[in-house]
């Protein structure tokens, strides 16, 4: 009562607030705690019974919050995703595992031919310094067996013999003459430079007979020759022009021997002395027939067989074009390679022989050894035969329409004028060249004429008459260029003729067009062959070519080129290591004085590139001097450094006596600038190579922003056009010259 009426009273009294309100505080902090009992417990015990019913429900896929299986859980759209992730990234990874195994395995057999391979190149070292050691000693033992068996020898001191000497016993007959014993060697040593004196013709009375024009180129030609000196006391060989000589003037045998005789080193017999007879006409002059002209040698167009010495004497071309070069651009082309006629012949026997059908002798008493002295009248009835059959179209005339050239008995006579021949052999395929029916007749100036025009258009010449003796024929292999058939086989011309192939055809008459040009086409050709000849039949070698500036034409470098210098595109041609070092000047061969004694000679006459541009052979070139500027290792000729070739030529000779030689290209051009720089970048890096020279043939100059490749060597460009005009010209009409 007394509590209740102290919490009535508000717990006043007897200190009965403080309990008070210390129990009101007691009774809210119980039942805030039980609130939250109640709410933290039973709510979610009802919410779990209510999921927990909804669970129970009839359709699974409103299912939520019921135990689940790993399988189930991934049905859930949003989660499907990730699983799929998941087991990829699980099989990539086993996958690269997998890898990761197989690398190691291969990382660990590498590293074990790592260990193999080191190991093998230091004994590969090891070996390579024993060799570098063994063949140091072997070059060394080489250069000391070298030195022992081959010392350096200075050249022969030159002894010449007094002037009037003529020790050695002349032959019986001066038929007899040979080089071993009317020629005296020992005025030309090999080391002389083969020096030639040519006589004025003005200071001696014959010389006033002379035609003016062979007079004239003659003297023209000697004055540029290389060869020709002016102190006779040293000279190998005296020349002295004899002809040709015109008819009104022309001194006597007798009066021509004295002549001769009396001249200042004639030396009583005339050896060492070349006499020259040229043919301009087809009128044939052969006035030293009778006369002595002791160890003196020949060189004329027309010789009989009791005059003609071979090996000593030589039978020379005419002299057609005097003083001007032939007209290159008249030249007929090379192809077609068959022409209208077949075969053509022009002439008229003017004096004959008896011939068989006039001593009505038959063909089997022939074969019986009585042989006729001339066949021309069967060659006669033969080609009519072939022209009347009209298998062929063949022009074949007997009779001049004019009057012919005067000629020797027994030969058949030119008909017409030479331009009026040159247009029927224009249109023949072969040219027919009947020799004279008196076999005692070498060769003749007619003869020789017409082969000099046949070559000249193009026209294989068919020679019928075996014993001739063709212009040059110890020197040149006629049988590439010409058909040499005996007379009795006449009738067996026409199938033979036809038996030839094209291709032999153009391949006879490219070789018959150089040999016009390079042998018979002007003076100086003519001069030099002869002089080359003579040289090469006594072995001495040739002089070096004088060197002739050209016209350098200013242009920029700097574009590299696009070629590696280590895969350079020889071909097959493998010509060793590339060179590291700078260039240097070339050696000389040791064999340049052996050149004309162990080489003999070859026609080249093909047109294997720029490398190779000019036929080479072991005598002097007769070419004029197109190629003078090309110096050593051009493939023409010795000239300074040594001899030339092709590329299988320079290969043959690495390794030899010249251990290091080095080469220069050559290449013509004519406004092609893209092809040239193609071609000049192929060439970087090229082993052996020393130079280029491009030769620009064009009149218009190469473009100021023309930029040339930098391929390691020197790029000379050249203009020459003068000078290769002619050769320009022969690319037009054949196809053996190249060009870019």
């Amino acid at each position: 009562m007394t509590g209740y009426t102290m919490l009535r009273n508000g717990g006043v009294g007897n200190g009965g607030q403080p309990w008070l309100l210390r129990w009101s505080s007691r009774i809210r902090l119980t039942w805030l705690s039980f609130i939250l009992f109640v709410i933290l417990v039973f709510f979610p015990l009802i919410g779990h019974y209510y999921l927990t019913t909804i669970d129970d429900a009839d359709d699974a896929g409103k299912r939520i919050f019921g135990p689940r299986t790993g399988n189930e859980l991934c049905e859930v759209k949003h989660v499907q995703d990730l699983c799929r992730i998941r087991e990829s990234v699980s099989e990539e990874l086993l996958q690269l595992e997998a890898k990761r195994q197989e690398l190691n395995s291969e990382i660990a057999k590498l590293n074990l031919k790592i260990e193999a391979c080191k190991k093998s190149i230091e004994n590969a070292k090891q070996d390579l310094l024993q060799l570098k050691n063994v063949i140091s000693q072997t070059e060394h033992s080489y250069k000391e067996l070298m030195a022992q068996n081959q010392p350096k020898l200075s050249l022969p001191i030159r002894l010449l013999p007094d002037k009037d000497d003529a020790t050695f016993p002349l032959p019986k007959s001066n038929r007899n003459c040979r080089l071993h014993n009317c020629f005296d060697y020992s005025r030309c040593p090999l080391t002389s430079g083969f020096p030639v004196y040519v006589y004025n013709s003005d200071d001696y009375p014959f010389g006033s007979s002379l035609d003016p024009l062979i007079k004239q180129a003659f003297e023209a030609t000697v004055r540029t020759n290389v060869y020709v000196t002016e102190n006779a006391n040293i000279a190998c060989v005296y020349i002295i022009l004899v002809g040709e000589m015109q008819e009104p003037v022309m001194p006597k045998p007798t009066e021509l021997e004295q002549q001769l005789h009396s001249l200042p080193y004639w030396r009583t017999d005339g050896h060492n002395h070349l006499i020259i007879n040229l043919s301009r006409k087809s009128e044939t002059q052969n006035f030293l027939y009778n006369i002595s002209t002791g160890r003196a040698m020949l060189a004329q167009s027309t010789f009989y067989d009791v005059q003609y010495r071979p090996g000593f004497d030589i039978v020379v071309s005419p002299l057609v074009h005097a003083m001007s070069e032939p007209n290159f651009l008249e030249i007929p082309p090379q192809v077609p390679v068959k022409r209208k006629y077949l075969f053509s012949f022009q002439g008229e026997k003017i004096e004959s022989l008896r011939s068989s059908l006039q001593e009505v002798r038959s063909f089997e008493e022939e074969i019986e050894g009585n042989a006729p002295a001339d066949y021309d009248d069967r060659i006669i009835t033969t080609l009519k035969a072939v022209q009347d059959s009209k298998l062929d179209f063949v022009l074949v005339e007997f009779t001049c329409k004019n009057q012919p050239k005067a000629s020797l008995p027994t030969e058949w006579a030119l008909c017409g004028e030479r331009d009026d021949r040159l247009e029927l052999l224009k249109l023949s395929t072969f040219a027919l060249i009947i020799t004279p029916g008196d076999t005692r007749l070498v060769i003749s100036a007619g003869c020789a004429m017409r082969l000099f025009e046949a070559l000249e258009v193009g026209a294989i010449p068919v020679v019928l008459g075996e014993q001739v003796q063709l212009p040059y024929n110890d020197v040149i292999r006629w049988n590439e260029a010409a058909l040499i058939i005996p007379k009795p086989r006449i009738t067996e011309v026409h199938f033979l003729l036809r038996s030839i192939s094209d291709n032999d055809l153009l391949a006879m008459r490219r070789q018959g067009r150089f040999l016009w040009e390079t042998y018979f086409s002007t003076s100086d050709n003519v001069f030099s062959t002869v002089l080359a000849i003579i040289r090469t039949r006594i072995q001495i070698p040739a002089a070096p070519i004088r060197e002739e500036t050209a016209v350098e034409i200013p242009h920029r470098s700097g574009k590299a080129a696009g070629t590696d210098p280590n895969m350079a595109d020889n071909g097959d041609l493998d010509l060793g290591p590339v060179e590291t070092e700078p260039p240097y000047a070339s050696p000389k061969y040791l064999r340049n004085f052996t050149l004309t004694a162990m080489d003999i000679y070859r026609n080249w006459n093909s047109a294997p590139g720029p490398f190779h541009l000019f036929p080479y052979t072991p005598f002097d070139p007769v070419l004029p001097s197109e190629a003078k500027f090309l110096g050593s290792g051009t493939g023409f000729r010795p000239i300074g450094g040594g001899a030339g070739g092709s590329g299988k030529e320079f290969q043959a000779a690495l390794g030899g006596n010249v251990p290091r030689e080095q080469f220069t290209v050559v290449m013509l051009t004519y406004e092609r600038e893209e092809v040239l720089m193609n071609s000049l970048e192929r060439l970087n890096g090229l082993p052996y190579l020393n130079k280029v020279v491009v030769v620009w043939n064009s009149p218009k100059l190469p473009s100021e922003d023309l930029l040339w490749p930098d391929i390691g060597v020197p790029i000379m460009v050249r203009k020459m056009w003068i000078l290769w005009a002619r050769f320009l010209v022969g690319f037009v009409h054949s196809s053996w010259l190249w060009q870019l």
